[in-house]
């Protein structure tokens, strides 16, 4: 039977939102959210959460991380590249428990409105189509072949993306998709012989624009808020 681990990165520090992986949403830390997806998933191994703070790790394990990896301070800066923080969690992972994981799913902390099923779905595409990885998006509201711009070295707004004939309306250009930054799923393998989570066959599991919102900001936050109201009085 393969082994999947679940990863959830989460540092302390943050510009957008203070402390946001342990701000209330809801009356539950941020971080639980992912946690408890994750469990009612039912299908990890483990849940291991990485973070530079005592705190965070101790809620984490709180809602239900069963492995818990303090993060050195050179993965825990504002420019520490998310893939080798991942690396250093499953690896750690891997010698904590003596167990050797066929494959990692990494849920973003900032992330709360996934469920179980996303989860599960991305991993369903990840091991029946055989890829390499699976990343997570939603139908992105703007196409770079008709209302995203660029300017050319003169300053000249430009289209982003040229096509081959004129497109007059949204929905005739190719589809588009925004990342979401919600689901990260990989074989062991191509996790650790890899810094990009764009490979030669990436596939990409579509996820809806209300289940898809990435705290970043204040904003981001409120919206997340009232999507999770409305969501709790259906």
């Amino acid at each position: 039977m393969k082994k999947i681990i679940c990863s959830i990165c989460a540092r302390e520090g943050s510009k957008g939102v203070k402390k946001k992986n342990l701000k209330l949403l809801l009356g539950k830390p941020l971080i639980a959210y992912s946690v408890i997806a994750a469990k009612e998933a039912n299908i990890f191994s483990h849940i291991a959460v990485s973070s530079d703070s005592d705190e965070i790790l101790q809620v984490a394990k709180e809602y239900g991380a069963d492995i818990l990896i303090k993060r050195p301070d050179h993965l825990a800066q504002d420019e520490s590249p998310k893939m080798g923080v991942i690396k250093h969690c499953f690896l750690e992972s891997e010698k904590t428990t003596g167990e050797t994981f066929d494959y990692v799913v990494d849920l973003d902390a900032t992330s709360p409105l996934r469920n179980s099923r996303d989860i599960i779905e991305c991993v369903n595409l990840l091991i029946h189509s055989d890829c390499e990885n699976v990343i997570t998006a939603m139908p992105a509201r703007r196409s770079p072949y008709f209302n995203m711009v660029e300017l050319d070295e003169n300053g000249v707004a430009q289209l982003s993306k040229k096509f081959p004939k004129p497109i007059f309306r949204r929905q005739d250009c190719p589809k588009c998709y925004d990342m979401n930054a919600s689901i990260y799923a990989w074989k062991r393998e191509s996790l650790l012989n890899n810094e990009s989570v764009f490979l030669k066959d990436t596939r990409l599991h579509v996820m809806p624009e209300e289940r898809s919102y990435d705290i970043d900001t204040p904003v981001d936050f409120k919206i997340v808020e009232l999507l999770m109201k409305e969501k709790s009085h259906e």
